[in-house]
C-alpha cells in the first residue's frame, strides 16, 4: 500500500511539472478596471506565470472547501463533544458508585459478606 501512495505521488509530480513547464508565459493579472484604477490610485496588474495563477486557484479552491466543510461540520463536532463530556461524567459515577459498594460502612455487614 505504501508503495501504492509513492506511485500515486510520482505521477501526480510529474504531472505537475509538466503543467509548469508548459504554461511558463507570463499572465497579467488586474485587480481593478483602468478606471476604477485611476481612481482609487492603486497599481492594479501583476504579470506572473501562467502556472502560478493555476496552482493557485486550485490551492485557493481546496483552502475554500476545507474551511466550508469545518464549519458545516461544526454542528457534529459539538454534539461529539457533549457526548464525551457525558460519558467521561458516567464512567466516573459508575467507577464511584463501584468502590462504594465494594466497602460495607457496618462491621456486621462485613461479617456477613465475608
Amino acid at each position: 500500500m505504501r508503495y501504492l501512495r509513492y506511485v500515486f505521488l510520482a505521477v501526480l509530480t510529474v504531472g505537475l511539472v509538466i503543467i509548469a513547464v508548459a504554461n511558463r508565459e507570463p499572465v497579467l493579472l488586474r485587480l481593478f478596471t483602468d478606471d476604477v484604477a485611476a481612481w482609487v490610485g492603486v497599481q492594479n496588474s501583476i504579470s506572473i506565470p501562467q502556472f502560478v495563477v493555476i496552482f493557485g486557484s486550485i490551492i485557493t479552491g481546496v483552502a475554500i472547501g476545507f474551511v466550508w466543510e469545518w464549519f458545516r461540520e461544526h454542528k457534529q463536532r459539538a454534539q461529539a463533544s457533549t457526548v464525551r463530556r457525558e460519558n467521561t461524567r458516567l464512567e466516573r459515577e459508575v467507577s464511584r458508585l463501584q468502590t462504594d459498594q465494594s466497602s460495607p460502612k457496618d462491621d456486621v455487614l462485613a461479617l456477613i459478606d465475608g
